[in-house]
């Protein structure tokens, strides 16, 4: 039979460095002092002076390392970014090499999510293969009693109560030593209604301790953190836990605004002979009022209508479901004349929401034509793109709704050829850029003149060239106060 392994002492590890100013200890075997040097500080093992010395250069030491990785979470601002940073900076502090941290908020209103560091997918796979009660995060997940300073399984293997798949998996990942901490905070007055109004639910109380979640750290040999790194990562936990906690809210809120936003805006684009429809929309975390529209009219004509409400957050959401609504019923009495549509939606707004303003575009399209009769107020102008031209459509100078005692524009029409395709943006679009007004035109109509020759057939393709390139480097996904909105209408 063999022997169970010695279980190792894991530290910090070094990828962490140490302050500069850390003083090491004196050596055990240090003689007395004699003679006339007796005068010097004493540097024998036991002296006070040399004792308390190390002991602050140690705290020094250790408040030190946990500032810079403190530091480094608080400039993560997205959940799976400070889930990362969480899983590097535990495995740091607790000498591990791999680990995993599961987002299971007690309140059940998710985002549920699994985050490892050093596992593939396939690795997470077998984990969850094994039962839940016999992992150490499981047991904590489970809401079953963990001592502060964390759940240590120093040897897997020589575990003879070790479950058989969880032998199994461990042998497989190639991993022989645990320790798991749980992600918690203290429940607060501050916690939005939603979380409150589930934890009687949930059985949590918005008093106590609120569950985010656990992490989990492996060893490749039999190890355990010693109790200094235990304490630090303990530290370390509880504070990344109220951050986790912040981000967790937004994200929330991210997810909410955008379904919000998405349930008032069209499910699906309509099908109309003679021309091809695609839409790209992006909202921020507070939700925006940015909206779009393609609705079949009489006469086998479609409105087109692309526009942007002030403010963000619910009010704004909301005030763009409402704009967005009354547009669509003007535009079935009267879509062919596009001005009175407009008039129509300025004068409900004044009388309804005198202290909003809004830009719009409206189109009446007859696809047998390929001609748009449109409308703007306040709204940028429309891009057509072919294989002989991309240029922008010269629209009337107007002001925003709401913005005048009464706002009127003459129309123009735009004659398309066959294969072009129009597109219509809100203001977001430019200003997610970052550019001045001019660069970010310019910026836009490069794009729209660089979509490749074989991408010009779809208008899905040719509306996600024009916001890759006009957003590049993430820009169309990132977080941001301005809604994009990118309608592409191509005819036939």
């Amino acid at each position: 039979m063999n022997a169970p392994h010695p279980a190792k002492v894991a530290g910090i590890d070094s990828t962490v460095p140490s302050p500069a100013h850390t003083v090491a200890s004196a050596a055990p075997d240090a003689s007395p002092v004699t003679g006339p040097a007796a005068t010097s500080v004493a540097v024998g093992p036991d002296a006070p002076g040399a004792l308390l010395q190390d002991r602050l250069a140690g705290w020094v030491s250790d408040l030190t390392t946990l500032h810079e990785l403190t530091e480094r979470l608080v400039r993560t601002d997205t959940l799976s970014e400070g889930l990362d940073e969480v899983l590097r900076a535990g495995a740091a502090l607790v000498g591990a090499r791999r680990g995993l941290v599961v987002l299971e908020p007690a309140d059940g209103l998710g985002p549920d999510t699994t985050v490892g560091l050093g596992l593939g997918r396939a690795d997470l796979g077998h984990l969850e293969t094994v039962p839940r009660g016999c992992l150490s995060h499981g047991r904590i997940l489970d809401g079953l009693p963990v001592g502060e300073d964390g759940v240590a399984e120093p040897d897997l293997l020589a575990d003879k109560s070790l479950d058989p798949r969880h032998r199994e998996v461990a042998a497989r990942l190639g991993y022989a030593a645990s320790y798991a901490l749980p992600l918690s905070v203290e429940g607060t007055a501050a916690s939005t209604a939603g979380t409150a109004a589930s934890a009687g639910g949930a059985g949590v109380s918005a008093a106590g301790p609120r569950r985010l979640g656990a992490a989990v750290w492996f060893y490749d040999e039999p190890a355990e953190p010693g109790a200094r790194p235990r304490h630090l990562a303990g530290l370390y936990t509880r504070y990344a836990a109220q951050h986790l906690a912040r981000l967790l809210e937004v994200e929330r809120t991210r997810t909410a605004m955008a379904t919000m936003a998405g349930e008032l805006l069209p499910s699906r684009l309509p099908r109309v002979s003679g021309v091809q429809l695609a839409a790209r929309h992006r909202t921020g975390p507070l939700g925006g009022g940015d909206w779009y529209d393609a609705l079949p009219l009489p006469d086998a004509a479609l409105g087109l209508a692309v526009g942007s409400v002030t403010g963000s957050g619910p009010s704004a959401v909301a005030a763009m479901g409402r704009l967005r609504a009354s547009l669509r019923a003007y535009a079935v009495m009267e879509g062919e004349d596009p001005v009175a549509v407009l008039s129509d939606l300025e004068l409900l707004l004044r009388l309804t929401e005198p202290a909003r303003s809004a830009t719009a575009l409206f189109g009446y399209c007859e696809p047998a034509l390929r001609r748009i009769t449109l409308a703007g107020a306040g709204h940028s102008p429309p891009l057509l793109v072919g294989e002989r031209r991309t240029e922008f459509v010269e629209t009337s100078v107007s002001a925003p709704l709401g913005m005048l005692a009464c706002w009127e524009a003459p129309s123009v029409e735009l004659q398309a050829e066959p294969g072009e395709t129009v597109l219509l943006y809100t203001d977001g679009l430019l200003h997610r850029t970052g550019d001045p007004a001019d660069r970010a035109f310019a910026r836009l109509h490069a794009a729209a003149a660089g979509v490749p020759r074989a991408a010009r057939h779809d208008p899905d393709a040719v509306a996600e060239h024009v916001l890759r390139t006009v957003l590049p480097g993430g820009k169309a996904d990132a977080d941001s106060a301005e809604d994009v909105v990118l309608l592409a209408v191509r005819f036939a």
